[in-house]
C-alpha cells in the first residue's frame, strides 16, 4: 500500500469524512486517494478556515477533524485554524505538505520548518516517513483525543506519498496516564457538607464531555445557583430556576451579587483557558472537578480532582440540599433585573433587538455559530439555547473570521440542520471568501451580519482607556453595493419589521442567504462589561 493510501483508509476507518484545506502539487496523491477512500476533500478560501472547520467538525462529530495545507505560506495560514483546536480544545489532525529529506535544511522557495512551527501549538508534531507512518498516524490519533484533546501535526515529506508503506519502526508509543493527586477527598466532601451558599460554575470540560443531564439531575436533588462560561453555553435551560447567566459576557457585572453571597464555589470542567477564576471568585474556597491537572490560583482554599465526570457527581452527592442565595429570592431577582436591561434596548434598530428577532423567528433547534467580536458578548448572555448545545463559539482562541468557517463545517455535518452564521462585519470580511466554499459544497447556511462600520469592541476598549477611537473603522455606507455577494442572495434591513421578513425569506430558500443588518451599534457602550 502507498502511503497516500494508507493515510486515507486510516482516516476513514476511524471515521473521517472530510479532509479541509488547499492543495498543493506534492499533496495531489493524497488527494486523489482521499477521493478513492471516500473522504471529500473541501477545498477553503484560505488556509485558517480550514482548520476552524476542523475544529467544528470534531466538536460536533467526535472525531478527530482533519486539514491540510502545503510549504510555508500554506502551513502559516493554518497554524491560526491550529491553535483555535488548541485552546478551544478540539480534536485535529493538521497535515503539512514539507520538503524531502534532501531539500529539509537548504535554503529553498517555501522552506520552513513546519515542525518548530507547529511544536507550541500542538500536542505533538511527527514528520511521517514510509517506515514509520503505521506507527506514527494511530499515535496521532490518539493524542489528539486525550484530555484535554487537542491538535498534533504531521509533516509529510513531498516525496513519499507514492512510495510503498515499509516495515520500520511500528513500536507503539507507551501511553502513562497522568497521575491523578487527589489527596483532598476528606477536605472536599466537608466543606460540600458544611457549606450554605455554593455557586456552581460550569465550563468547557464540561460541555465537551455533555454533562448537561448530569448537570440538570444534580440540580433536582441540590439546588445551587449555576454559572456559565461562555463556551458552556447550553448546558442548562436558561429558564432553569438555578440558571444565574455567562461570566465576562454582557451585564456579568450583575453576577457579583450572587458570587458576593457564595461560602463556596464549585467548578465543574472549568477550563480557565476561558475566563480565569482570579477574575472574577470572591475569597471563599474553591473546589475544581476536572479531567486533568491544570493551571489554578496559586492561594490557599483551593481543592482540585481530576477523574471522570461520573466521579465528580458521585463526590457531589456530599453537597448540602439547601441554598441561601436561591431561597432568599436573590438568584431570581437578579436574573429579572438583567432581562429587563435588555428589554430596555429593543426599542431601537440594535444588537438586541436583531437578537430577539432571530429568537423568536428561527427554529429552536437551529445550530447557531457566532463570531468574535461586541455582538458576540451579547449573544453569550442574551441568546436562548432552551438547553440544548447548539451554540458555537471560540472562546479559548477568540480569533476573528471564525464564525462564518465554522457555518459551513456545522452544515456539511448536519446538513438537515438550520444553521446561522452570527458575525460582525469585520468578521465577515476575514472569511467572506468562504460564501464561496458553502455555495460549492452545497452546505447552504444564513449569515446574518451585525453591521456598524467599525471593530466597535476594540472602539470601546480605546474609550474606556480615556482615547479617541482611532484604526477600527471599516467603511462608510452600506456594506454590500447589490443584492447579491458572490453569488449569494443578501438582504439589506434597517428595522425590525425587514428583519423579520428577510429572515423568513431566508428560511424558505434552500441556498446560502446574507442578512446585512445596518444597526446603530450604541447597545454595546451600556451592556459590555469592561475588563482589564
Amino acid at each position: 500500500m502507498k502511503v497516500a493510501e494508507y493515510i486515507a483508509d486510516k482516516l476513514f476507518t476511524e471515521g473521517v469524512r472530510y479532509v479541509f484545506g488547499i492543495p498543493g502539487g506534492p499533496s495531489i496523491p493524497l488527494i486523489e486517494a482521499l477521493r478513492q477512500a471516500g473522504i471529500g476533500f473541501v477545498l477553503t478560501s484560505e488556509e485558517r478556515s480550514a482548520g476552524f472547520m476542523a475544529c467544528v467538525t470534531s466538536r460536533i462529530t467526535g472525531i478527530p477533524g482533519v486539514c491540510h495545507a502545503t510549504f510555508g505560506p500554506g502551513a502559516t495560514n493554518l497554524s491560526t485554524g491550529v491553535g483555535g483546536a488548541l485552546l478551544d480544545r478540539s480534536s485535529v489532525l493538521a497535515i503539512t505538505s514539507e520538503m524531502p529529506d534532501e531539500w529539509i535544511d537548504r535554503t529553498t522557495q517555501m522552506n520552513i520548518n513546519h515542525q518548530v512551527l507547529f511544536k507550541p501549538i500542538t500536542k505533538k508534531t511527527f514528520r511521517i516517513s514510509p517506515g514509520n507512518v503505521k506507527s506514527v498516524l494511530p499515535r496521532a490519533l490518539r493524542i489528539c483525543t486525550e484530555e484535554y484533546p487537542g491538535p498534533v501535526h504531521l509533516g509529510m515529506p513531498s516525496d513519499i506519498a507514492e512510495h510503498n508503506v515499509s516495515s520500520g519502526d511500528e513500536s507503539r508509543e507507551v501511553q502513562y496516564r497522568q497521575a491523578l493527586k487527589n489527596e483532598n477527598i476528606h477536605e472536599i466532601k466537608n466543606l460540600l457538607k458544611r457549606s450554605r451558599n455554593p455557586v456552581v460554575v460550569a465550563g468547557l470540560t464540561s460541555a465537551r464531555l455533555s454533562t448537561g443531564k448530569q448537570i440538570n439531575s444534580l440540580l433536582n436533588n441540590f439546588r445551587a445557583p449555576v454559572l456559565l462560561t461562555p463556551m458552556a453555553k447550553g448546558l442548562i435551560d436558561e429558564e432553569h430556576p438555578c440558571y444565574a447567566g455567562v461570566l465576562s459576557h454582557a451585564l456579568s457585572d450583575y453576577l457579583e451579587d450572587i458570587c458576593s453571597q457564595a461560602d463556596l464555589i464549585i467548578g465543574l470542567g472549568y477550563d480557565p483557558v476561558e475566563y480565569n477564576y482570579e477574575s472574577w471568585i470572591p475569597d471563599v474556597p474553591l473546589i475544581h472537578f476536572d479531567t486533568v491537572i491544570t493551571d489554578l490560583p496559586r492561594r490557599g482554599n483551593v481543592y482540585s480532582y481530576a477523574g471522570e465526570p461520573a466521579e465528580w457527581f458521585t463526590i457531589l452527592s456530599e453537597m448540602n440540599n439547601t441554598s441561601g442565595i436561591i431561597n432568599s429570592g436573590l438568584l431570581a431577582d437578579v436574573r429579572e433585573e438583567m432581562n429587563s436591561v435588555f428589554r430596555d434596548f429593543t426599542s431601537a434598530f440594535g444588537p438586541v433587538t436583531v437578537l430577539k428577532v432571530l429568537g423568536e423567528t428561527l427554529p429552536r433547534d437551529a445550530i447557531i455559530t457566532a463570531d468574535v467580536g461586541s455582538h458576540l458578548h451579547l449573544i453569550g448572555q442574551y441568546w436562548k439555547t432552551h438547553g440544548m448545545q447548539n451554540l458555537i463559539m471560540t472562546n479559548g482562541w477568540s480569533s476573528m473570521g471564525f464564525g462564518l468557517p465554522a457555518a459551513v463545517a456545522a452544515k456539511l455535518n448536519k446538513p438537515s440542520s438550520t444553521v446561522i452564521c452570527l458575525t460582525g462585519d469585520g468578521g465577515f470580511l476575514m472569511s467572506a471568501g468562504e460564501i464561496l466554499t458553502a455555495r460549492r459544497c452545497l452546505a447552504p447556511v444564513i449569515v446574518v451580519v451585525f453591521s456598524d462600520g467599525e471593530l466597535n469592541l476594540i472602539k470601546l476598549k480605546q474609550t474606556w482607556k480615556g482615547l479617541q477611537p482611532y484604526g477600527i473603522y471599516l467603511n462608510t455606507g452600506n456594506l454590500f453595493d447589490s443584492g447579491n455577494f458572490l453569488g449569494a442572495k443578501v438582504f439589506n434591513v434597517t428595522s425590525e419589521k425587514s428583519l423579520r421578513d428577510a429572515v423568513m425569506n431566508a428560511l424558505i430558500l434552500d441556498e446560502t442567504v446574507i442578512i446585512n443588518a445596518i444597526i446603530d451599534p450604541e447597545d454595546y457602550k451600556w451592556l459590555i462589561v469592561k475588563q482589564n
